[in-house]
């Protein structure tokens, strides 16, 4: 292998980001359970802390069932004018080892840090750096992961968190990925894990042993990805200027479900999606049906607003005018999705935004 063309990216992820913002400025929560979500009737755990997770709390959860999960949890509404500041903040700090940078979400990014020309020589002492000046500066703790691609960096930044890295070196990239879970791999959901475990594959290192056109015939298009993750190929180049196309949310049920029972999971489709167009700092005017049925046709409704929806509500009413123009027939469903389209960066409209994101 050629080092000279090996990238050295670093993927940096928050400790629960919110959480810990909200812990900063409040240190009566510490070491106590939190999420930090919404008031509303329909509203989504934005995030939680690690005491509550042990509870099995995650985000976009409901929060009826954060709150059955974990009874005795603080529950505090987010503040997201005071999450982007300190998004900002770390965003400074990542601009003095590299301009590639990619933004994820207000608490990730990948940094290519392949020609950084400063005094550092290793990228896991660059990303050590970066994660003391984040905690110096501003009170937090990050993750790192540390690979030859972005694949691999994302998935290496969960391994020692919280407040820790983990390097994956090309010569290991085999290695690591031959005992890695499917589950693992980013996309991969718990439908779609379970389908591979029907299928005997258990780990990355079982997928690696499949022919690509056995994959494309159970897993349509991304079979032709999954081949190349399989083996650790990620070719996508930190993209520091990227234009996102859509911000979409999708659930794959595990059973096949009517319209009318489809009709039921839009309010937590859309409470989710306005959660994520606040992390990602966009708003869009353009919405997106998306349902799969269960020989994997896919249809798609779409609508067109002269302004940006940036509330649940606005999303919904969209949504349910949506469903009603797709076939109303007996037909059942194994996918169900919505998405934003024709998006602008927030900044240019704040006072569209409400200050509450996870609260309809």
């Amino acid at each position: 292998m050629d080092t000279q063309h090996i990238r050295k990216i670093i993927h940096i992820d928050m400790d629960a980001f919110y959480a810990s913002v909200e812990r900063r400025d409040n240190p009566n929560l510490l070491g106590k359970p939190l999420v930090v979500a919404g008031t509303g009737p329909r509203s989504v755990v934005c995030t939680a802390s690690y005491e509550a997770r042990q509870f099995g709390v995650h985000s976009a959860m409901a929060v009826t069932t954060a709150k059955r999960l974990c009874p005795d949890a603080i529950y505090v509404p987010p503040d997201f004018p005071r999450y982007r500041a300190v998004s900002v903040q770390i965003h400074t700090i990542f601009a003095r080892y590299t301009s590639l940078i990619e933004p994820l979400s207000l608490d990730e990014a990948f940094l290519d840090v392949t020609d950084y020309a400063g005094p550092l020589i290793y990228a896991q002492d660059i990303a050590q750096h970066i994660r003391a000046s984040i905690l110096s500066e501003t009170g937090l703790t990050a993750s790192a992961g540390i690979a030859p691609n972005k694949f691999l960096a994302k998935i290496a930044s969960d391994w020692r968190k919280p407040n820790g890295q983990f390097v994956i070196a090309p010569q290991q990239v085999l290695r690591f990925l031959h005992h890695l879970p499917v589950g693992k791999i980013p996309g991969v959901g718990k439908v779609t894990e379970r389908k591979m475990q029907d299928l005997g594959w258990h780990t990355v290192g079982d997928l690696a042993r499949i022919e690509r056109p056995i994959l494309v015939h159970h897993f349509g298009r991304w079979g032709h990805r999954l081949y190349d993750l399989a083996r650790g190929r990620d070719e996508r180049a930190v993209q520091a200027q990227r234009q996102r196309q859509q911000i979409s949310q999708e659930i794959t049920l595990i059973h096949d479900e009517n319209l009318a029972q489809i009709c039921l999971r839009l309010p937590e489709l859309a409470e989710r999606l306005v959660v994520l167009m606040q992390r990602k700092r966009m708003m869009g005017s353009c919405v997106t049906l998306k349902l799969k049925t269960s020989n994997f046709h896919t249809l798609t409704r779409s609508q067109t607003f002269s302004h940006p929806l940036t509330e649940v509500s606005a999303l919904l009413q969209a949504a349910d005018s949506l469903i009603t123009r797709m076939p109303q027939t007996a037909a059942e469903y194994r996918l169900i999705g919505l998405g934003i389209s024709h998006l602008q960066a927030e900044h240019n409209q704040l006072d569209l935004w409400s200050t509450d994101s996870c609260q309809p």
